[in-house]
């Protein structure tokens, strides 16, 4: 079984990493706890993954993973992006990223609403090697929230192939087969057993 240190301290983002990689036969060891956060500085999605995987590589000494997402709104020329988690503030919870975002697209179209939430993944080895993968997940913002389940901009982010329902109307099993951190995490699974 092949083992790495998990760099998110997201509870949201552990239940979902842990419950498609132990699938795949990939244990993930929790964050110590005194390992502090990482400050996420870079430009890239790639940047603030490897960041984070190292950095649990110098405090642990073990092979980490990491990861970052963004949403990519296309009328707002790709915004969020990588400043997702921080789109209505630094200290800006789900709800206040979501009111924003919602409040920018106020009166745009249907047919102009498209979006793709995009992961990408990185491991990082004690032999300074490392990799990144990315999954892609395309689809539309909705009007209004809709959904109990998930997380962040899950509510209001309707994929192409969900017949209509939010990532946050499917159950934790459908969106562990259809998201974008999923199709990551199958493209990690891909790249480890390939070269190992």
């Amino acid at each position: 079984m092949t083992t790495f240190v998990l760099a998110t301290a997201n509870a949201h983002k552990t239940e979902e990493m842990r419950a498609v990689l132990s699938d795949l036969g990939i244990e993930l060891l929790p964050r110590p706890g005194d390992v502090p956060e990482v400050q996420e500085n870079e430009v890239t999605l790639e940047g603030n993954a490897l960041l984070k995987a190292r950095a649990l590589v110098a405090a642990t000494g073990q092979p980490a993973i990491a990861d970052d997402t963004g949403l990519f709104v296309d009328a707002l020329d790709g915004r969020p992006g990588v400043s997702s988690a921080r789109f209505a503030g630094e200290n800006a919870s789900y709800d206040d990223n979501v009111a924003k975002l919602l409040g920018e697209l106020s009166g745009v179209p249907d047919g102009h609403r498209g979006a793709s939430f995009r992961t990408v993944i990185a491991v990082a080895y004690p032999s300074g090697e490392s990799l990144c993968v990315e999954g892609v997940l395309e689809g539309r913002i909705t009007y209004e929230r809709r959904g109990d389940n998930g997380f962040g901009y899950d509510p209001v982010f309707e994929p192409t192939h969900t017949g209509g329902r939010t990532l946050a109307e499917l159950t934790p099993e459908e969106k562990n087969r259809n998201s974008h951190r999923s199709n990551a995490l199958r493209a990690l699974n891909e790249v480890l057993r390939t070269s190992s």
